[in-house]
């Protein structure tokens, strides 16, 4: 078991027990921190974020706070009489990860959701988006009607009240074709 996780902006493949040196984190030695942001992780089956796993979380302890060893820039200028020297040592945190943890609930909040949404999964293809004026227009083409302002709003108006009478938030283009045809004689002008 295993998890790939962000930890101050750089990604980590972490395991229980690990120790790793990270950017400096805030927090006292002894301390607890936990990270949210877990990218992959690998528990019998794999499961990938969009962009981060819901419901799991890595739990981990401060060690303690070291610099890294000292890395040495050195610029020069040839024949120019340039030369500067200078030195850095980064600030780390050392962490040993306690636990994975959130497998059992992400899995259950993961497989609800896509019990409630199963019904309206449907691609952007097949679904109506009704602040385009060109898929409007399309529907109106379709029926003989004219392409008039007017008869978009009408559209608009229509497409919300079959909404509420379905119950649905998005509509496909056979039911707003359906509602168009039946509600004909709202529209101002057909195309001659």
């Amino acid at each position: 078991m295993f998890a790939i996780v962000e930890i101050a902006g750089l990604q980590y493949k972490v395991e229980q027990d690990q120790k790793l040196f990270v950017n400096r984190l805030k927090g006292d030695k002894g301390g607890k921190v936990s990270f949210d942001k877990v990218l992959l992780t690998v528990n019998g089956a794999i499961t990938v974020g969009a962009p981060a796993v819901g419901g799991i979380t890595v739990e981990a302890e401060i060690l303690d706070h070291v610099k890294a060893d000292k890395v040495i820039v050195f610029k020069k200028k040839r024949r120019k009489g340039y030369q500067v020297k200078n030195g850095h040592r980064q600030s780390l945190t050392q962490i040993v990860i306690t636990g994975i943890t959130g497998f059992e609930g992400g899995a259950k909040k993961a497989a609800a959701k896509k019990e409630t949404v199963k019904g309206e999964v449907l691609s952007d293809n097949a679904t109506v988006n009704f602040s385009e004026d060109h898929e409007l227009n399309y529907h109106l083409k379709k029926n003989n009607l004219s392409q008039s302002k007017e008869n978009r709003e009408t559209l608009i108006v229509l497409g919300k009240a079959v909404k509420v009478e379905l119950e649905k938030n998005i509509l496909t283009h056979e039911e707003v074709d359906a509602a168009i045809i039946k509600n004909i004689d709202q529209f101002k002008a057909l195309n001659k």
